[in-house]
């Protein structure tokens, strides 16, 4: 802190005072101007003397910094090589990893996206992220909101290739887009549709002859290999019957749509019924409820194929006696075919599975049953090309109940029927 008196009047005063007696003297001289110069530079040197040594530095650095401080700067760095560590990992990772705002705009990505969505920077950073990836189906499931993660869609500006995408909220109204090559897991897909579909194909012909040449044999003929025919014809029959339903499943996974038809429900229930009370054989109490009179569009041979399996299954699997219920009513927003049964029912831990191809919840049931193990798959996917769902309610010992649940789009009431008739006109 200076001295007082160099922030108060009297310097200048001082000052001055001495300046006057500096030119008096130098007058009695003969040199005024001398003594005012002589005294002028002795204040000068005066006054910087006296703020060197007494003035304290502008910025004042403690000998030994605080431990708090110790501690902040430690954590800071500690902080600051993890972030770098997390954007190196990042930036490494085969899946492209997309940085995005509240609005959907680019903040970050890293090299996988680049090679995969085509993103490239410095130039698509700060840009709406839909509009970098226009024309194709990430930037329409984008534009829709990404609720829902988008499987198997085509690389933008790569037709050979395709993608898995997410999107996840991320930090303060932020959002990460996910996006992973699965091409090589569809090419394996294709390679065992077509090894399925070809081998399912070339068994068809020696089958249709060995069933043929079985049925030529008369078990009256050899009555001691009258036991062995039979159970060769039975299981012929039930061979043949899977390698049709394997290539019903492949011809239904290479469609992505089916062509429209007016489905009228009245006679195809009808049709069920019979089919249910043919294969029960009087065994079990059928019954039919058609609770709406709406009609479907879709394939007629594609629903009936699945219905029809719902309506085995619940006579294949319910013990004689028991009732069987097919439903067909209203339901909210569309429609609902269900099949009800009083049969074994099936554990909790066994539904999510059902829909997968030869998935049994016991073995030696479904064999004794004569299914294929393939009729829940087919109906997964009919339902699927007709944007339908399945819905599974079951409980043990009491009986199961399948529900095909269709959409409004898909239901054809009274208006659309006139509608449609008036199209084909």
């Amino acid at each position: 802190m200076p001295p007082r008196i160099l922030t108060s009047w009297r310097l200048p005063a001082a000052c001055a005072a001495l300046l006057v007696v500096g030119g008096a003297v130098g007058a009695l001289a003969g040199a005024a101007l001398v003594g005012v110069t002589v005294v002028a530079l002795s204040e000068i040197v005066v006054l910087l003397s006296l703020f060197r040594h007494k003035s304290g530095p502008m910025l004042q650095t403690p000998a030994t910094p605080a431990p708090e401080y110790d501690r902040l700067m430690t954590r800071t760095r500690r902080i600051a090589s993890r972030l770098r560590d997390l954007r190196s990992a990042a930036g490494t990772l085969p899946d492209a990893v997309v940085l995005l705002d509240h609005s959907q705009h680019v903040r970050w990505f890293n090299h996988a996206a680049e090679e995969l969505l085509g993103l490239k920077r410095p130039r698509d950073r700060g840009r709406l992220l839909a509009d970098l990836l226009r024309n194709s189906e990430l930037a329409e499931w984008l534009s829709e909101g990404a609720r829902e993660p988008l499987n198997d869609v085509t690389a933008p500006g790569h037709p050979n290739r395709h993608v898995t995408a997410t999107l996840l909220p991320f930090g303060s109204r932020q959002r990460l887009l996910l996006a992973r090559d699965t091409s090589h897991l569809t090419r394996l897909e294709q390679i065992r549709r077509d090894f399925v579909a070809n081998v399912s194909h070339e068994l068809r012909t020696p089958l249709t002859v060995i069933h043929g040449y079985l049925e030529l044999l008369d078990p009256e003929d050899v009555p001691e290999l009258a036991p062995v025919l039979d159970e060769m014809r039975a299981q012929s029959k039930r061979m043949g019957q899977i390698v049709e339903d394997l290539l019903t499943l492949s011809r239904l996974e290479t469609q992505d749509h089916v062509a429209d038809e007016h489905v009228q429900m009245a006679p195809m229930l009808a049709s069920l019924r019979k089919e249910a009370e043919a294969l029960s054989q009087g065994r079990h109490t059928v019954s039919l409820d058609m609770a709406t009179a709406s009609d479907l569009l879709g394939s007629p041979k594609d629903l009936h194929s699945a219905f029809s399996n719902l309506v085995s299954n619940a006579v294949r699997y319910t013990p004689s006696g028991g009732r069987i219920a097919i439903r067909w009513a209203d339901a909210e927003g569309g429609a609902k075919f269900s099949v009800q049964d009083s049969g074994f029912g099936i554990p909790a831990t066994h539904i999510a599975r059902l829909t997968e191809r030869f998935y049994r919840v016991s073995s030696s049931r479904s064999r004794d049953s004569g299914g294929t193990g393939l009729g829940l798959s087919i109906v997964k996917h009919v339902l699927n090309l007709h944007q339908a769902r399945l819905v599974i309610e079951s409980e043990p010992g009491k009986g199961s109940t399948f529900a095909c649940v269709f959409g409004s789009d898909r239901l054809l009431d009274g208006a659309r029927l006139q509608e449609a008739a008036g199209l084909h006109l």
